[in-house]
């Protein structure tokens, strides 16, 4: 049921690939919401998604950009603002990959070339995208940038990787960009630590199901879904949080301040007793 949250409002997207995307989920709830969109992912990946079906169910022009590419933001900035006629209102950053885990590199193993690629991609970016933003003053006033996190940017989860520092680096960039937009133009960036999620970049992490069991059964919610993750974007993309920024927030049914839980402990005493 729609509320109207964004109304009138008018954003980019990145990173939807496919149904599994939390940006997919979030380009349908933001468009349900009243939002006109822009589309955007890498030329590969719109090769090998299927955003085509996302553009026509949301109305969206579609602009194929590299995230880690300067000259490519300027040119999807540069039509976004000519698409919706000036400023816009609202960004979401749903960018990362990791080439040592797309190519079963441990971290005590890493290759550097392949972690400042993860860098680049995953956090590097973001910085990329607000810089393009900030200096064209792309963005209105009270305007939201939000960009998806994960709990090992704070806490370590073997099998995460160099993903875990790319985290990290994402969210301080979003706080020394916020207070830098905020001051410019009431501009918000904040990121989302959400639950581990079924979704095709989540799938190349080494015990990823493993994790997902874990975190559901120990969170006092459960996981929070794509779909429940697309509804939290949508009120930070709205004017219900225009004081909310350079923030860290939790998605995760409450899994991050949760220690232990009597059923955990039992499921973890009873393998225990069987060895």
């Amino acid at each position: 049921m729609s509320h109207g949250l964004l109304k009138g409002k008018k954003g980019i997207i990145f990173g939807a690939l496919n149904e599994q995307s939390i940006a997919w989920k979030a380009a349908l709830k933001a468009r349900e919401e009243g939002a006109e969109l822009v589309l955007t992912n890498t030329p590969l990946s719109l090769r090998l998604g299927t955003m085509d079906q996302l553009a026509e169910q949301c109305n969206a022009l579609v602009v194929p950009a590299d995230a880690t590419s300067v000259e490519d933001l300027e040119g999807l900035v540069d039509k976004a603002m000519e698409h919706f006629g000036g400023q816009f209102d609202f960004v979401l950053h749903s960018v990362g990959m990791s080439p040592n885990i797309r190519k079963n590199k441990p971290y005590e193993y890493t290759n550097y070339d392949f972690f400042f690629k993860t860098l680049d991609i995953s956090a590097l970016s973001l910085h990329k995208v607000l810089g393009v933003l900030y200096k064209k003053d792309a963005l209105k006033e009270w305007g939201s940038v939000v960009a998806l996190s994960y709990i090992a940017a704070q806490r370590t989860f073997e099998g995460y990787n160099d993903m875990a520092d790319a985290k990290s680096l994402l969210e301080s960039i979003a706080r020394s960009f916020g207070l830098l937009y905020g001051k410019k133009a009431h501009v918000r960036v904040n990121t989302i630590s959400q639950s581990p999620t079924r979704t095709s970049a989540g799938s190349g992490i080494s015990g990823m199901e493993d994790m997902f069991a874990y975190a559901d059964a120990l969170s006092p919610l459960g996981n929070a879904s794509a779909s429940d993750c697309a509804d939290y974007i949508v009120t930070l993309f709205s004017d219900l949080t225009k004081h909310v920024t350079m923030q860290n927030l939790y998605h995760d049914g409450g899994f991050s301040s949760t220690g232990l839980n009597a059923e955990v402990v039992e499921t973890y005493t009873k393998g225990l007793k069987k060895d």
